[in-house]
């Protein structure tokens, strides 16, 4: 027993305590654990029950695939699905080659401070970049499962719809979901403690570092580049109801297939390889916080077991809940005419979070009844975790009252624009992001005030700023639903995909389907019911959608408060030197909060450009293509010049944002290392607000749409003009600039920790001029992500072209 938790405590120690060594590695200094015996055999079958729960997560999430492929489905539904799928295809190994380009840039890094600074053997560092690339292939093979699953869940839902009943509507993307939500916090766990039990002592600290920035270059690649791909498709395909009065997902469109592969591009891919590395980085900021600031090795180890203990009740709370909120659903609704599709998702994430509480508590009662010598420890350190906990129900309802299609504020929108238009429905939206924000933020206050309170009694007797280490749970406990959050998070694209599915089908124009469908499947088909319950599932994906992204954000800027907090402890040695420069007093430490906020505003205004370009060329290209006469279909080759065009300009905008932040990161760490926690810590709270504000206020644009669209039956009209302008300025809102400062904030927080790192062994003069080089890089990129990405500067291109074609 003694042995295992020996080589736990130090590979965690190498990973998070090398920044905060100024020697070598032989100069750590490792915990002394001869006497911690009271662990018996328990620690040693936590850590050995964590790989068989998530092997037990992996064969359930397998065999919810295989029930799911093995779904009744027409040919004519499963050739949509399949060409979406092949689309994704391309889209993600284009995407896995950008990626490895932005993985050259890291690695350099990496080689730069783990070869140099920290004079590893050349094994080692090389050690370092593979697992580097592990990380990546985590983040990029989630998302791959994700679109695979969503792509067989989006085509058998449309064909269960026909059966003019609700619940397979809503049941198969549930069931897409969780398969998804557990094979990935399963699969992120699973990697952590093999690396922890498995690889050589010497090189699991490295694999851990390695992994770690890895997966958060992988999620913040997939993240924002889907966000922008989705966006164009989803505006370019939107536009056309309006220009050419067609109704949604018009088989004639040439923009839908894109669409639908942006649907999963954006809403499946960015999401998943998202929560891959944000369950990854927050564990991480934990442990790391856990080995700077608890002065006792029994107490480290004891509450590094816990943290462990509690990402396996996580997976068991989930899938437990799962199973029981299935038999409630299909008992009440299995043979029901009509349904609220939201309230079994609702009931699911409350019960959720009541289960994990209950073992929560248990567990902990189990593992640390003394800790330090107080025996009332555990029951306040999951009280703290519980407060984070209850923010995973609670943060969704308050995401409700502004995005759901039953809210107030998405009825003042479509009430706005009965006779204000377009102008009053953009007003009424904007106001919902701003009181979703003021509201989000007390509640976030309140839930991390609890927090701060319980740590206050006693806490500080463990270990060092008590408040930073119960934040870092509060974070903790917002991912205590993990696979339940990702299920619902993913409901919404297969939604959204079986809606489409069924209008590129066109099934309902087929010689003899009826008979077919009546004798190759055993039922009657009702056409008008399924397009109902597809639409109104579609507003309840939009819904709970819009939940799983404050959720996220929240984890990530207050995960980061733990991270920071991290660099600070390296940079005051221990809390001992250098604390007269945190503060406004310092003027460098001011001057960083400021440049944070600005740094915000122009990731929002690049990713949104980027959207606005690709989605102007992907109309010019479908208003000159698109045939709406004699055609049942639009063709495939059409079709893929859209894709083609979306992943152009989402590789476009991603390479400037990448570069931006990257060499923004290495300047202003070379700066002054406090001008960059100033920075950091502006970052992560403007961020959090332009995060939600811009999120809620593209749910409550989007589900306002849906109302006018399944409620009012108003599709063609003015009133339905004006809905759909709202919801395609929200689309860039709510699904590419918001959901991307998640992994934007923890990548430059992860990455950050090297660059200060580096930087602090420099000279000042040197660090001087790096940093004037890396700003003025950036600013060239700053520069070309408008100049560079504006409509005009394509205009002027193509004008020689069509002087010489007119010539001709």
């Amino acid at each position: 027993m003694q042995n295992i938790i020996r080589r736990a405590s130090f590979v965690l120690a190498v990973l998070l305590l090398a920044p905060a060594a100024r020697a070598d590695e032989a100069k750590l200094i490792l915990p002394n654990l001869d006497s911690v015996s009271f662990l018996g055999m328990t620690g040693r079958a936590l850590l050995m029950l964590g790989l068989v729960v998530c092997a037990l997560g992996l064969v359930f999430g397998s065999v919810i695939y295989q029930q799911l492929k093995r779904l009744p489905v027409h040919k004519s539904m499963l050739e949509v699905s399949e060409l979406i799928y092949e689309t994704c295809k391309t889209y993600l190994i284009t995407q896995g080659k950008f990626i490895l380009i932005l993985e050259t840039f890291i690695g350099a890094i990496m080689i730069i401070y783990f070869g140099w600074l920290r004079h590893f053997e050349a094994a080692k560092v090389i050690t370092i970049v593979v697992f580097s690339l592990l990380g990546i292939a985590g983040s990029y093979g989630v998302a791959w499962f994700g679109i695979r699953v969503n792509t067989f869940a989006n085509s058998r839902t449309a064909f269960a719809s026909l059966k003019g009943k609700p619940f397979p509507t809503y049941q198969i993307p549930l069931k897409a979901g969780m398969s998804i939500g557990t094979m990935l916090i399963s699969i992120e766990l699973f990697m952590m403690l093999c690396i922890l039990l498995f690889v050589p002592v010497d090189y699991a600290g490295p694999c851990f570092i390695g992994f770690a920035i890895g997966e958060s270059l992988g999620a913040s690649a997939l993240r924002i580049a889907g966000g922008i791909f989705t966006k164009i498709a989803d505006i370019g395909s939107d536009l056309m109801k309006i220009v050419f009065n067609i109704k949604e997902d018009d088989a004639r469109n040439p923009g839908v297939i894109a669409d639908c592969t942006g649907d999963n591009a954006g809403d499946s891919v960015g999401p998943s390889a998202d929560g891959f590395e944000t369950y990854g980085v927050t564990g991480v900021a934990l442990i790391s916080f856990i080995l700077l600031a608890v002065s006792k090795q029994e107490v480290q180890v004891q509450l590094l077991v816990w943290i462990f203990a509690m990402r396996i009740v996580m997976i068991i709370a989930s899938v437990g809940s799962y199973l029981i909120n299935e038999v409630i659903a299909h008992a009440r609704y299995a043979e029901a005419s009509r349904m609220d599709f939201e309230a079994p998702l609702t009931f699911l994430v409350w019960l959720t979070s009541g289960v994990s509480v209950c073992l929560t508590f248990l567990v902990s009662k189990l593992i640390i009844p003394d800790l330090g010598g107080d025996t009332s420890m555990w029951w306040k350190l999951s009280l703290i975790i519980t407060a984070g906990t209850l923010a995973g129900a609670i943060i969704p309802e308050i995401v409700k009252a502004f995005t759901s299609t039953n809210s107030a504020h998405v009825r003042e929108v479509v009430t706005a624009s009965r006779e204000g238009g377009a102008s009053l429905n953009v007003l009424s939206g904007l106001i919902a992001g701003d009181f979703s924000a003021y509201w989000m933020g007390i509640t976030i206050v309140a839930l991390m005030g609890i927090g701060f309170l319980v740590s206050s009694q006693g806490l500080g007797a463990l270990m060092l700023a008590p408040a930073v280490f119960a934040f870092g749970l509060v974070a903790f406990g917002f991912l205590g639903m993990g696979p339940v959050t990702i299920a619902v998070d993913s409901y919404g694209p297969v939604t959204d995909n079986a809606q489409s599915v069924y209008e590129l089908s066109v099934i309902e124009t087929l010689p003899g389907i009826e008979a077919e469908v009546k004798k190759d499947f055993g039922f009657d088909l009702s056409f008008e019911k399924a397009k109902h319950f597809l639409e109104e599932n579609d507003g309840a994906g939009n819904t709970f959608k819009a939940t799983a992204k404050p959720v996220l954000i929240g984890t990530a800027v207050v995960g980061a408060t733990t991270m920071i907090f991290s660099i600070i402890m390296v940079l005051t040695n221990g809390l001992r030197e250098n604390m007269q420069y945190l503060t406004m007093l310092h003027a460098p430490f001011l001057l960083g909060l400021i440049t944070g906020g600005a740094v915000i505003y122009w990731f929002t205004g690049a990713s949104t450009q980027a959207v606005s370009t690709g989605a102007y060329r992907a109309v010019e290209f479908i208003k000159a293509n698109i045939k709406l006469e004699g055609a049942v279909k639009a063709s495939i080759e059409d079709s893929k010049r859209v894709v083609e065009i979306c992943t152009q300009y989402a590789q476009k905008g991603m390479w400037n944002i990448f570069l931006v932040v990257f060499f923004s990161t290495l300047a202003f760490a070379c700066l002054e290392s406090y001008f960059f926690i100033g920075y950091l810590i502006s970052i992560a709270l403007f961020g959090l607000y332009q995060a939600i504000f811009m999120a809620n206020a593209g749910g409550a644009w989007d589900n306002a749409k849906k109302v006018v669209e399944v409620e009012l039956k108003a599709k063609g009209t003015p009133l339905h003009a004006a809905s759909v302008v709202g919801d395609t300025v929200g689309d860039p809102f709510k699904d590419t600039s918001s959901v991307a400062m998640n992994p934007i904030i923890k990548f430059t927080t992860l990455f950050g920790l090297l660059a200060v790192e580096l930087a602090t062994e420099m000279q000042t003069g040197t660090r001087l001029v790096l940093a004037a080089l890396f700003f003025a890089v950036s600013v060239v990129f700053v520069w070309r992500s408008f100049y560079g990405m504006r409509i005009q500067a394509g205009i002027h291109a193509a004008e020689p072209e069509q002087a010489a074609a007119k010539a001709a």
